[in-house]
């Protein structure tokens, strides 16, 4: 089944359209594309942020070891860069802090008509996207390369079954979740 999909350019666009729909939708529906929660969630004041993504964690993590386990899907863990992470850290943080989005809230206040996220965000990922991929040759031998280390999963580093892992992570992020509900965050 897999095989024939990834063969399949028109339903593998098809798909991702589809999924960055429903994405969007939810990240609209669970108030993350309001300028004021990401703010609100930097200032350490709303923690809806805090709450939608732990819950899309739980989801994505359950669901994507299930398929996993029926040989769906596979992990395809890269080895990284301590310089790519810092310089990608340093651009999303500032794109962050200046704007109040990240990429996916952007799109998201974009669809909602919001005119601060189309010429502020959409404007400055273009920007920012032409200037990385202008700079990359000169980066890619350099900063980009320094501090390269091996990437394992949990369950690997720990050597212990995934589903030990997934199960204790799980419960720690419903205690956060039950947490920020008891103190009104």
């Amino acid at each position: 089944m897999l095989t024939a999909l990834h063969k399949n350019a028109r339903a593998q666009l098809l798909i991702g359209l589809l999924i960055g729909i429903g994405f969007g939708f939810f990240l609209q529906k669970g108030g993350v594309t309001s300028y004021d929660v990401i703010v609100g969630q930097l200032l350490l004041q709303d923690f809806t942020v805090v709450k939608l993504m732990l819950s899309a964690v739980i989801v994505g993590m359950i669901g994507f070891y299930f398929l996993k386990g029926k040989e769906m899907a596979l992990i395809h863990c890269k080895n990284v860069t301590l310089g790519s992470v810092v310089i990608g850290g340093l651009i999303f943080g500032a794109g962050f802090a200046v704007l109040g989005y990240c990429p996916g809230t952007v799109a998201g206040a974009v669809g909602q008509g919001w005119l601060d996220a189309l010429v502020g965000g959409v404007l400055g990922m273009v920007v920012g996207a032409g200037a990385f991929a202008r700079l990359y040759p000169r980066l890619v031998g350099g900063i980009l390369a320094r501090g390269e280390f091996d990437i394992r999963t949990i369950p690997e580093v720990l050597r212990v079954n995934e589903w030990v892992v997934v199960a204790v992570f799980v419960v720690l992020m419903l205690a956060v979740l039950y947490l920020l509900e008891v103190l009104g965050l």
